[in-house]
């Protein structure tokens, strides 16, 4: 099986307009080039704007050609959060079960993770997943749901099976 191909997409007015860092971002990459061993091909960053998160997941998935999204921010409840929504217009197929994961992780640390509308879904062969914007929330929301990425990715190219046994978790 080859590398996940993965693309990180930064959803923040403050750090689209240079007035903050994204800290989200780089946590992300650095996750997923260390315990996930993806290769991440595009990176991106855009302010909270449905029209512009939509064009930057249908550029990570159709043009990038990555297997696996993250979006990392804009899923609380304050007006501008609209990543659901943005992702949510671009997805073909949900999978509930990823972002029930990521909020049920979430949880075992702080009550606020209730409050996140994170989404997860399929655009084509990409798996595309919304997380909490803070660096410490963006990098539990992953190992929470790390090892079963390569998994995911593996039945949308088509190279698995869901009885293989990789999707196993081991006690």
């Amino acid at each position: 099986m080859h590398p996940v191909r993965a693309a990180v997409i930064t959803v923040s007015d403050g750090v689209a307009a240079g007035r903050r860092e994204d800290a989200s971002g780089r946590r992300l990459v650095e996750l997923l080039t260390g315990q996930v061993g993806a290769e991440v091909v595009w990176t991106a960053v855009v302010p909270d704007e449905k029209e512009r998160i939509a064009a930057a997941i249908v550029e990570a998935c159709d043009r990038r050609q990555a297997d696996l999204v993250l979006t990392t921010g804009g899923t609380g409840m304050a007006p501008r959060d609209v990543t659901p929504e943005a992702t949510a217009a671009v997805l073909d197929r949900m999978a509930p079960g990823i972002a029930e994961a990521v909020r049920w992780y979430g949880l075992q640390k702080t009550r606020a993770a209730m409050l996140s509308r994170g989404v997860a879904g399929i655009r084509g062969r990409s798996l595309v997943i919304n997380l909490p914007g803070s660096p410490d929330g963006a990098g539990e929301s992953l190992e929470a749901i790390a090892d079963q990425l390569a998994h995911a990715v593996g039945l949308l190219r088509g190279e698995l099976t869901l009885h293989e046994p990789s999707h196993r978790h081991e006690p």
